[in-house]
C-alpha cells in the first residue's frame, strides 16, 4: 500500500479552496494529507482554517524581502521542509520566479478563475462581463514559467446572464472551483495527471488545450 501523497498548499487570503481540499482529504476523496499551509500574509484567514484542522502553518511575509528572487529562494526552502508530493496554489497572489517554478515543475498546480487561455492575470470576471461573453469559468493547470499559461488539466464552465455583476459571476465560478480543484488534486496525488514534456496527460493520454472537459 502506497503512502498518502504529501500536499502543501500556498495561500494569500480566505482559503475557501484550501478548505475544500482539507475536507476532501478528511473524507478520503483525496488520497493524500495536507502536511503544511504556507501564506505570504499573516492575516490570511486560510491560516485559521488550517489550524482548526491541526495542519502546520507557516507565514513568510513577502514585504520582509528585498526582491522576488530572495523571497522565492526562502519560500522554496520552506516548501522543501514539508517534503511535498503535490504543491497546490490556492489563491496564492504572488508571481513566482522561473527558478522556483522549475524546481517544483510537474507537481505544482494552480486554479485560475477563467477559461484559460482567456483572461490571464487579475479581474477576470469583470473582463469577461465587459467583453460580452456568454460563458466564463475556471481552470486548473500545471504551473509553468508563463503566468497562468501552464497546460490545463480540467476546466468548468458557467453561464453569464444579462443581469450578472462581478459578484454573482464570481460566486458561480467559485462553486465550480470547489468541485474541480479537489478532483484535480486527487488526479495529481495519485499519479493519474502528469506533466510530460510540457504536455498535461491523464491516465497516459495527452489532454487538449482545454484539459479534460466535455461540453
Amino acid at each position: 500500500m502506497t503512502e498518502p501523497a504529501r500536499i502543501v498548499v500556498l495561500i494569500s487570503g480566505n482559503g475557501s479552496n484550501l478548505q475544500t481540499i482539507i475536507d476532501h482529504t478528511a473524507n478520503g476523496q483525496i488520497d493524500g494529507q495536507v502536511v503544511g499551509v504556507i501564506s505570504n500574509r499573516s492575516d490570511a484567514y486560510g491560516l485559521e482554517r488550517a489550524a482548526s484542522a491541526s495542519i502546520p502553518t507557516k507565514v513568510l511575509e513577502h514585504a520582509l524581502f528585498a526582491n522576488r528572487q530572495d523571497y522565492d529562494e526562502s519560500l522554496a526552502g520552506l516548501v522543501d521542509t514539508f517534503e511535498p508530493d503535490v504543491i497546490v496554489l490556492a489563491g496564492f497572489m504572488r508571481i513566482l520566479t522561473p527558478q522556483f517554478v522549475r524546481r517544483f515543475q510537474g507537481k505544482m498546480i494552480n486554479i485560475h478563475p477563467s477559461l484559460l487561455p482567456k483572461y490571464t492575470g487579475l479581474n477576470t470576471h469583470r473582463r469577461a462581463i465587459e467583453a460580452g461573453d456568454k460563458e466564463h469559468g475556471c481552470s486548473v493547470h500545471f504551473v509553468t514559467e508563463e503566468l497562468d499559461g501552464g497546460p490545463v488539466i480540467l476546466q468548468a464552465k458557467v453561464p453569464i446572464f444579462e443581469d450578472d455583476d462581478e459578484q454573482s459571476v464570481q460566486q458561480r465560478v467559485l462553486e465550480q472551483e470547489h468541485r474541480i480543484f479537489p478532483l484535480t488534486v486527487q488526479w495529481v496525488a495519485t499519479g493519474r495527471a502528469k506533466l510530460i514534456n510540457g504536455i498535461a496527460q491523464l491516465d497516459g493520454n495527452p489532454l487538449t488545450s482545454a484539459g479534460y472537459a466535455s461540453d
